[in-house]
């Protein structure tokens, strides 16, 4: 008798044994282990503690995670659109000037939105990340010919205090570049997330 014939013959057995009289339980025991060839006790066992095929779930240790909470899921989902759509790395240091303009926020809800690490961001937002993709687009590419030839140090950079910007140039077209449209360049700073938009002439 194979495993998988094992499992059926137990769910059938199981089935009888639950409903048996003390004497049919008696009977069916010294079938079942007759059968399965298994200890007495262990047939007990096996009968009255069995499963239909299903998987014991296993507990998640620890705290519950701080993304089922709707009432720190609704504000980062309304934070991100109005902030432009940043990363969560720049969006983490915009979030205490947000924060101020939901006044009816609970105290503990503060608090976590103030402390929420960035892989619960990228979480959280992941699901409505895709309702904003193609808002506008860069029509520049990096080029290997000034790279080679130009030195670039990346240690001298000091992400931790403001003065470090990173700038590129968008082409507010939307999704097609036909037509007429406004191209800008776009200046951030990385340490504060403060956004400057000039338009390109």
């Amino acid at each position: 008798m194979g495993p998988r014939s094992k499992k059926e013959y137990r769910e059938a057995v199981h089935l009888r044994y639950k409903n048996a009289s003390r004497c049919e339980e008696t009977i069916i025991l010294n079938e079942f282990f007759a059968a399965c060839g298994c200890h007495r006790k262990h047939a007990i066992r096996v009968l009255k503690g069995f499963k239909r095929f299903t998987k014991p779930k296993t507990k998640k240790r620890g705290k519950p995670s701080i993304c089922r909470n709707e009432a720190i899921i609704k504000p980062l989902k309304t934070i991100q659109p109005a902030a432009n759509l940043p990363c969560s790395k720049r969006l983490k240091p915009m979030l205490p000037g947000y924060v101020e303009c939901f006044g009816e926020l609970a105290p503990g809800v503060v608090t976590a939105l103030l402390t929420i690490s960035l892989p619960t961001i990228d979480r959280i937002l992941k699901p409505i990340r895709f309702q904003y993709v193609k808002r506008e687009r860069s029509t520049t590419k990096p080029g290997t010919l000034l790279r080679k030839q130009i030195p670039i140090k990346t240690n001298q950079w000091d992400e931790s205090r403001p003065g470090f910007l990173e700038a590129d140039t968008v082409a507010r077209c939307g999704d097609s570049t036909a037509g007429t449209y406004v191209n800008t360049i776009d200046f951030v700073d990385i340490a504060t997330g403060w956004h400057e938009i000039h338009p390109s002439s």
